[in-house]
């Protein structure tokens, strides 16, 4: 599996470039809510800090006169980090807890999750789906827009009010935390299942960790605020990979993290 991600990108050099990372890492240290997606830090974390700590979870380089490139991410922190992930599939999996998965990425990461959220049904969890078709205004470079909470294959995401054309875009592109509260806070305001855990990315994770939810997900080098909050103990387990290559380089995975998980159907 560690030649393999190399082999298709998603660990070793990766697309994410080392001025980009570190121009986030700055914006999350000044906390700028668009870089903390969710996640109130408790502790100091300057640019240094954080370069440190993105080194230790993720093997970018720790030399912050290093300023140009690509970021690089060991696979073999990738690898253990899915382990790592797989363990808690497989908790939650034996108590037959619910769960609700979400992705700001729809268009690259959907089908990993879907293959999760399918082997969990198929293990008696719950795939919570609150607040289906509800609107949800978020920020975004282009403005303020309004986006509807949908669920492809029991993941959630947001997409274009109005109904679904055929051959259109899955989903938007979101790092915002406001569709995990939208869909926390209707799940409670219904009386529950509330989830034991939370799968994905972005906000979804740190939005839902940040609420006292049990979440994990993947992260890209140049997203700090899901590991600063692995570090404060507020998100559960973070993979580190790139996030923007093909859909289908990320399906190996689910096929690894539900081995690991005894889940494979």
């Amino acid at each position: 599996m560690s030649a393999y991600l190399v082999r298709v990108g998603l660990a070793g050099v990766v697309g994410s470039g080392r001025e980009g990372s570190l121009r986030r890492y700055r914006l999350f240290a000044a906390r700028d809510p668009r870089v903390l997606i969710g996640i109130d830090p408790e502790g100091v974390w300057g640019e240094r800090e954080l370069i440190a700590l993105m080194a230790e979870k993720c093997g970018v380089s720790a030399d912050p006169q290093d300023t140009s490139g690509h970021d690089v991410i060991d696979p073999e922190l990738t690898l253990r980090a899915l382990d790592a992930f797989a363990e808690r599939l497989a908790v939650v999996a034996q108590r037959g807890g619910p769960v609700l998965l979400g992705t700001g990425h729809p268009q690259r990461l959907l089908g990993f999750y879907a293959g999760i959220a399918d082997a969990l049904s198929a293990a008696g969890c719950v795939v919570l789906t609150p607040a289906q078709g509800r609107c949800v205004d978020i920020t975004t470079r282009f403005g303020l827009r309004t986006l509807q909470l949908a669920y492809l294959r029991g993941v959630g995401l947001v997409r274009e009010p109005g109904p679904e054309r055929p051959g259109g875009a899955t989903g938007a592109h979101t790092h915002s935390p406001l569709p995990v509260r939208l869909a926390l806070a209707a799940a409670v305001e219904a009386g529950g299942p509330l989830p034991e855990l939370v799968i994905g990315d972005h906000g979804w994770v740190c939005g839902a960790g940040q609420l006292g939810f049990e979440a994990i997900g993947l992260a890209d080098s140049d997203d700090p605020a899901l590991f600063v909050g692995e570090a404060e103990g507020t998100v559960s387990v973070v993979v580190p990979l790139d996030d923007g290559a093909r859909a289908e380089y990320y399906l190996p995975l689910t096929r690894y993290v539900l081995n690991r998980a005894c889940l494979s159907q």
